[in-house]
């Protein structure tokens, strides 16, 4: 048996007989897209995947500052003229 990650599913049948009532319903929460009640893929509202790309980003980020924590450092004044 297959995890679905959504509140909502719904199948690939329903979806196309209406897919603006699905879309309406989720009211912009994910919904999984099944398949013989197995999920084959999930829809996601723009802002949901926005939010997915910026955590993305933020974790890339984070890593690069973890790799460079060892680097040498040099000092700067910046109040020297």
């Amino acid at each position: 048996m297959e995890v679905i990650l959504a509140r909502q599913s719904v199948g690939i049948s329903e979806l196309k007989a209406n897919p603006n009532a699905v879309i309406e319903a989720a009211e912009g929460q994910p919904i999984a897209l099944l398949n013989r009640n197995k999920p084959v893929a999930y829809i996601l509202s723009p802002a949901e995947y926005e939010k997915i790309l910026d955590d993305l980003d933020e974790l890339r980020l984070i890593e690069v500052i973890k790799e460079r924590e060892n680097e040498r450092r040099v000092k700067v004044d910046i109040h020297a003229v």
